[in-house]
């Protein structure tokens, strides 16, 4: 079957996403430099969160440059994926709305840590179907910088037990490295 369906869903949800969390920004009280500091932590939040909504969408789209059909396993892990990133709005409002305490800065991390997954989960269900020695299959052999930030999650994770400081930087950290495009994609497509 063909992937326009998957791929037009995809962004449909990533939108929705993005809109649910911008509207949790609220006009600050009072007009002076001052208001912008109780919602710093709130807008800190939205952009992180926005930044990783905007990595995983732009993946996804490279990813089925390169993808000829899609399945149904390919549909159910594009759905698990979607599940993971739809739960992103949830716990960046309850980080941000409480000043980053342990439980939800580590929750935040579970999140990113299977939405992480459940992309590699997608990529492999992706190389099944298309074979090896495919463009997809050439274009995904290195999966490097996915399981060092699936490592970043998880010490981010038990970090948070101890100083959520330095989950909060290595959450930073993992969207700084994925900000810069994953050019294999590309590059499998210019062989």
């Amino acid at each position: 079957m063909g992937k326009g369906r998957l791929e037009a869903f995809s962004d449909g949800v990533v939108a929705i996403l993005i809109t649910i969390m911008v509207l949790e920004l609220h006009v600050p009280e009072g007009t002076e430099w001052s208001a912008l500091r109780e919602v710093a932590p709130t807008f800190f939040s939205y952009v992180l969160s926005f930044v990783f909504l905007g990595i995983y969408w732009n993946n996804h789209h490279h990813l089925l440059q390169v993808v000829k059909q899609v399945n149904g396993k390919v549909l159910w892990a594009n759905l698990h994926l979607l599940f993971w990133l739809s739960l992103i709005p949830f716990v960046t409002g309850w980080m941000s709305q409480n000043g980053f305490p342990k439980v939800p800065v580590a929750l935040y991390g579970v999140v990113l840590w299977m939405a992480g997954l459940a992309y590699y989960i997608l990529t492999r269900a992706l190389v099944a179907l298309h074979g090896k020695d495919s463009l997809i299959d050439s274009a995904l052999r290195n999966p490097a910088k996915e399981f060092i930030a699936l490592g970043c999650y998880a010490l981010a994770i038990v970090l948070s037990f101890f100083n959520t400081n330095f989950s909060l930087a290595l959450y930073v950290f993992v969207a700084l490295i994925w900000l810069i495009p994953d050019a294999r994609v590309e590059q499998a497509l210019q062989r």
